[in-house]
């Protein structure tokens, strides 16, 4: 049986106590590998559990303690990748029947960095096919569910990470965010969930290092863990060549003081039909805030609804571009919902397909305007709570009496303005238990700005020490 207050400790918090002899990284890792034992049957959250492995790399870890060499900032800390991730000689089959055997001969480069860092990798978490979609479900691997309520989804496409972080089985998982892969999920798991600003982190997994919405980033259970992630990991690399140079150092522990600092707040960007319970606990997350110090403005962004509809045409181009090629052989085994996104994406000119950066310079100037005034933008990350694991993406998207979007995501938006770091954080629970997310939109490459209001937030209302009802 798992220590789950060993289970739940911060990440930070281990690597410190590891770093000074008061724990082994043999112990902490077998205690994750006794969690997952114990949770993924419930969750499936883990598609590959590398136990022998980790167990030898922790054993390694406690001897370079004990011999005093030099550690990194995350030595003998649990991690888990992405199964869309590549790690080199562990199988990495993006949720999908046609990569169900690929073993890669290579790592990307933020695995790379974060076991450079020290981090031990105990498994890979699941996707859905190709990262898709908001529900983490594949033909592959079947149904990922929530802990907080294993009828629920934990959200996608990172889901696999946001549920071994929220059940306690590691306290940093890598997830890749095109459209709020990472943020959706932090939000219906009740964690912190970061979209670094374009090219912080190198993104060299896709077939295209000129891609423009997609990003890396940490799902953890509170912000210095988030920002250690960050840390290890951001940086450039020839490997991208849109990954950006080296930015403001970040602390080791995130400050928290946002007096004065002017945010502010749009509850449904002008576009979105929010749950009441959703939008209440928002405003009290912004009241929180208010009373850190900071000067909250609500404002209307006027942003419409063919900014939404622009980010759709790029990613069914992006799936019609990078996977279209196994359509003819695969189709058979195929998520029928990938398979409309790729028919979908054939059939989108270029002219139209360009014009969608008219849209997205209005989305910006709109943004910018805001920024001119105000140091980050608050909003929801989701619309409602965590939906039932047996919807689809497909049962959103009508509209309300209002003309407001039933949707369910309010995070493609913020793929359209890629230099903007966006960060989820929790900003309470519902009546029902489940956890909401409120979203943190800084200014371009102000990621620590982001993080900071994130911290202050915590500071006020404190969320890490709430646990699933999970056994």
């Amino acid at each position: 049986m798992s220590d789950l207050d060993l289970a739940y400790m911060p990440g930070t918090e281990i690597a410190r106590r590891i770093a000074a002899k008061e724990l082994s990284p043999v112990v902490v890792v077998k205690n994750a590998l006794d969690r997952i034992e114990e949770v993924n049957g419930k969750l499936n959250c883990f598609c590959f559990v590398l136990a022998d492995e980790a167990l030898a790399k922790a054993r390694e870890a406690e001897a370079a303690v004990m011999r005093g060499d030099p550690l990194g900032p995350l030595h003998g800390l649990p991690l888990a990748i992405k199964d869309l991730t590549p790690t080199k000689g562990k199988r990495t089959t993006l949720g999908s029947f046609t990569h169900e055997h690929w073993v890669p001969a290579y790592s990307a480069v933020i695995v790379e960095r974060l076991q450079a860092a020290g981090a031990i990798m105990v498994g890979k978490t699941m996707t859905p096919e190709f990262a898709y979609s908001s529900f983490t479900r594949s033909p592959l691997w079947g149904t990922t569910r929530n802990p907080w309520d294993l009828a629920r989804s934990p959200g996608g496409s990172s889901g696999g990470s946001a549920a071994a972080v929220a059940s306690g089985c590691v306290a940093l998982a890598e997830g890749t965010d095109m459209g709020g892969s990472v943020r959706s999920p932090a939000a219906f798991c009740g964690l912190v969930g970061l979209k670094p600003s374009l090219g912080r982190i190198p993104m060299d997994i896709l077939p295209s290092v000129f891609d423009g919405i997609s990003h890396f980033g940490p799902l953890a259970r509170t912000i210095d863990d988030a920002a250690a992630f960050l840390a290890a990991a951001a940086g450039p690399s020839d490997a991208d060549i849109q990954s950006l140079p080296a930015g403001p150092k970040i602390p080791a522990i995130i400050p928290g003081d946002i007096a004065g600092k002017r945010l502010a707040l749009d509850v449904d960007l002008g576009i979105y039909a929010v749950d009441p319970e959703v939008e209440a606990l928002v405003r009290a997350a912004a009241d929180a805030l208010r009373s850190r110090g900071a000067i909250v403005e609500e404002v209307d962004l006027g942003w419409t609804r063919d900014m939404l509809d622009g980010w759709y045409v790029l990613w069914k181009v992006f799936m019609a571009a990078y996977f279209g090629h196994l359509l003819e052989e695969w189709r058979g085994k195929m998520d029928p919902a990938v398979v409309a996104l790729i028919e979908g994406g054939r059939t989108i000119s270029a002219v139209d397909y360009k014009r969608v950066e008219i849209v997205r310079t209005r989305q910006w100037s709109a943004l910018a305007k805001v920024f001119a005034r105000c140091d980050a933008l608050l909003c929801p990350t989701v619309a409602q709570p965590a939906p039932a694991n047996d919807l689809y993406d497909a049962s959103f998207g009508d509209l309300d009496a209002n003309g407001k979007l039933r949707g369910l995501d309010m995070t493609e938006l913020f793929n359209n303005v890629p230099q903007c770091p966006a960060l989820s954080v929790p900003a309470g629970f519902t009546h029902s238990g489940l956890p909401v997310g409120l979203q943190i939109v800084a200014r371009r490459h102000d990621d620590l700005g982001a993080l900071t209001i994130g911290k202050a937030l915590e500071s006020a209302r404190p969320w890490s020490g709430r646990r699933p009802a999970l056994s």
